[in-house]
């Protein structure tokens, strides 16, 4: 796999400009709170050396570009995503597994969850959210299934930095429940004429475009969406407010209508009528970054915690040396581990062509209720001072909430689950 991969970093042009900031020193430190054992390589899993550089690199931007700025994007309850984005863009991030004709690395899967888990270095959960979305969740349909001109449209621009994209899925009345959404695209001429609203949209109100769900007949639930790139600059498209959230403030989450939307039928992503399965393959890649992501700051939190309770005195003793506090932030780390088991595992098996989605729905729901349990319980050692809004504990009790909503609820992880066990009601339909 090394030899594989540096083969392909030296043949590639593309890898130029990301292999040039690995050999200099532009971004020349890493983050202090990062264990040195995040880059040690395994010799026995999927990862290599050039992951860590991978890795290295980009906690350098990181560390230059957008950690210096996580508060103040926070109290504005928005960062900015085209400078943010085309940083990251021009340093090849948003193509680490995307071909190489269309701007990308041409590297595999791997690297591209390298790159989720490394994003956890940002100290907060929207920023690393917002990039996934771009990165993971609005393209991988369109790299798959696509024409070749819709990705010179819409796929090199969002590879390179130049747009911002988001996913249109949720509505008012269907998150959960996907085939339940009411948006439609009706077929007039040479285009299809879009009405409805999305709720819930990650980047929508700073997105230049959309891949966006869409019933395009009256057939069964399952069999009559497709997906639709639709620029946000068309008429009759509102960007109709940033919701107002309990954490993610520095993320922008939009409502948006569509009333009469015209667009060309050539912007159909793959069939028609294929938009459901075509949705949740680009879940499962949510929901492996979803995972990833959190590795590294739920590791931040859990060291963070041990060092403040080492120097936190009560009692006439360390909070720390009370068996409870240490064998608890014990307890915490193991699941963190066993959680990396499980997305290095999906990952690999993956990038096999295995069906991974009873795997990857069970890495999301361990993944969002151990990102709950995590900081609420290094919250109860910070005592009051975790009550504030001072110290990075506290923003994650609210950012991680949503991990077990967003990308697919517990509940419907647990029914995806069941389904593959045997055990969901045979007269449910659930995919």
């Amino acid at each position: 796999m090394a030899a594989l991969v540096r083969a392909l970093m030296t043949r590639s042009t593309q890898f130029r400009p990301l292999f040039k900031l690995f050999s200099t020193s532009t971004y020349c430190r890493a983050a202090p709170n990062l264990r040195k054992e995040s880059y040690e390589v395994n010799h026995e899993s999927i990862f290599t050396e050039d992951h860590a550089e991978l890795r290295k690199s980009l906690n350098k931007l990181i560390e230059k570009e957008i950690n210096p700025y996580v508060d103040e994007w926070e109290n504005l309850k928005k960062f900015p995503a085209h400078e943010v984005f085309k940083k990251l863009g021009s340093a090849g991030f948003f193509g680490v597994n995307k071909p190489t004709k269309y701007g990308g690395l041409g590297l595999d899967y791997s690297f591209s969850v390298a790159m989720a888990e490394e994003l956890g270095s940002i100290k907060c959960g929207a920023v690393p959210m917002a990039i996934g979305v771009q990165a993971d969740m609005a393209t991988p349909a369109l790299i798959r299934f696509g024409s070749e001109e819709l990705k010179q449209e819409f796929l090199v621009p969002t590879i390179a930095g130049d747009v911002v994209a988001c996913l249109g899925v949720s509505e008012p009345g269907a998150g959960s429940d996907v085939a339940s959404i009411k948006t439609t695209a009706v077929k007039k001429g040479d285009d299809y004429i879009i009405n409805g609203s999305k709720l819930w949209i990650t980047n929508g109100l700073q997105a230049d475009w959309i891949c966006l769900l869409v019933n395009t007949s009256e057939g069964p639930p399952h069999k009559n969406k497709s997906l639709i790139c639709v620029p946000l600059n068309l008429p009759g498209v509102q960007k109709a407010r940033n919701i107002n959230k309990l954490g993610m403030h520095s993320s922008d989450t939009a409502e948006l209508f569509f009333e009469d939307v015209k667009v060309p039928q050539s912007y159909l992503i793959g069939q028609e009528g294929m938009g459901f399965p075509y949705q949740m393959f680009q879940f499962v890649e949510e929901r492996v970054f979803a995972g990833a992501s959190v590795l590294l700051s739920m590791e931040r939190l859990i060291s963070q915690t041990a060092s403040y309770c080492k120097e936190r005195k009560a009692f006439g003793k360390s909070i720390l040396d009370n068996q409870y506090v240490h064998f608890r932030l014990a307890e915490l780390q193991t699941e963190v581990e066993l959680l990396r088991s499980l997305v290095y595992r999906t990952t690999d098996l993956y990038m096999k062509g295995k069906d991974v989605n009873k795997l990857a729905s069970m890495l999301k729901l361990k993944a969002g209720r151990l990102a709950r349990e995590v900081p609420d319980s290094c919250l109860q050692f910070w005592g009051g001072m975790g009550f504030t809004s001072e110290v990075e504990v506290s923003r994650a009790y609210r950012d991680n909430r949503l991990l077990s909503i967003g990308g697919g609820a517990d509940e419907v992880m647990l029914s995806i689950i069941c389904k593959y066990m045997g055990t969901f009601p045979q007269d449910q339909q659930l995919f």
